[in-house]
């Protein structure tokens, strides 16, 4: 299969993503607590609309309706005996978009996490979860995904057993972890620490990343954690838009469309190559973010005290890192949006 991503990254500066699917397809009328992934059967037409939106609106990649899409988190749903099926689904409608884009557009298949803990904290096995995620990556292979794509993950040892399961498959991916408790993972691991992990790995993924997690600022800051650590590999941000607030009995996120412009050219600045949004971002946000990275040309490293002026303050007081343990919050003295 062509590796349509490394052809794109060999001639471009950088990549914008897509946006957020949760939060789109609840706007289509998806109900909390539905699997997303039975749309790709149920509502094919709204999985379609979801990928050309982020098409439409300035997105050179973007990720299928995959996310749960694994038998763990399906079984919940009386569905775990199709998780292949449903993944190779999410992806066939995608490679129909794409293939249509009139321009070079690249099919991510999304593989979120099982949703078990893993041993010896928990009981999942390395080779059941080596399982899991074989089998989810073998329908969106099926289904014409150009790479595959790892997302929202906390524990170093459910990334490495998809990069296993990803080499089993034979397919390119990348990979990016959650960095949403005090500037770490929910399992502990810092930005450092996943820089030396993907390293490690006998198939590590074409880009690695932070993708979701709290507020933009946040994952900026884990950002530049990786940029420091020396890493060649491609970067990949994926913030969310803003902080998700209860508005009416819903959630709502405050980042507006300019704030999401300005965070994706402090993404790239901060060393990011491939920029998208997570919860939150609508296809406005994408095409302000797509207007901010074609507009402004690559500046220097943004300062934390410029990254909170833009995007508002950090959730934490410091990144995560036992030595920046005493830094001080960076105030926000203009909060845009």
């Amino acid at each position: 299969m062509t590796n349509a991503l490394s052809k794109m990254l060999e001639t471009r500066d950088w990549i914008m993503a897509d946006g957020a699917t949760g939060t789109n397809l609840f706007n289509m009328g998806l109900s909390s607590g539905d699997a997303p992934e039975l749309w790709n059967e149920q509502e094919p037409a709204k999985i379609k609309k979801l990928y050309s939106l982020a098409v439409d609106n300035g997105s050179d990649l973007f990720l299928t309706n995959s996310f749960g899409g694994n038998s763990a988190r399906l079984k919940l749903h009386d569905a775990g005996h199709r998780a292949r099926e449903l993944s190779r689904m999410a992806a066939e409608i995608g490679r129909d978009v794409a293939d249509a884009a009139g321009r070079p557009v690249v099919v991510a298949g999304s593989v979120g996490p099982t949703g078990e803990i893993m041993e010896p904290v928990g009981s999942l096995s390395h080779a059941d979860a080596v399982e899991i995620f074989h089998e989810q990556a073998e329908g969106l292979k099926e289904g014409g995904a150009d790479v595959l794509w790892l997302e929202t993950i906390s524990a170093p040892e459910e990334y490495r057993a998809a990069a296993e399961a990803f080499a089993l498959a034979d397919m390119p991916w990348c990979g990016t972890m959650s960095f949403d408790t005090a500037g770490r993972t929910m399992m502990g691991v810092t930005s450092a620490a996943m820089v030396q992990m993907v390293e490690s790995l006998a198939n590590p993924p074409l880009g690695f990343g932070a993708n979701c997690g709290t507020g933009a600022s946040d994952l900026l800051r884990t950002v530049q954690g990786f940029a420091a650590q020396g890493a060649e590999r491609p970067i990949i941000a994926k913030g969310n838009a803003g902080i998700p607030k209860y508005v009416d009995g819903h959630i709502h996120y405050d980042g507006t469309p300019e704030l999401m412009g300005e965070y994706a050219v402090m993404a790239r600045d901060s060393g990011a190559t491939i920029i998208g949004g997570c919860c939150g971002t609508m296809p406005e946000h994408l095409a302000a973010m797509r207007a901010a990275l074609e507009t402004h040309e690559r500046g220097p490293r943004p300062t934390l005290d410029q990254i909170t002026d833009a995007l508002g303050p950090f959730s934490s007081a410091n990144d995560g890192t036992e030595e920046d343990a005493a830094a001080p919050a960076r105030r926000n003295r203009r909060r845009r949006g």
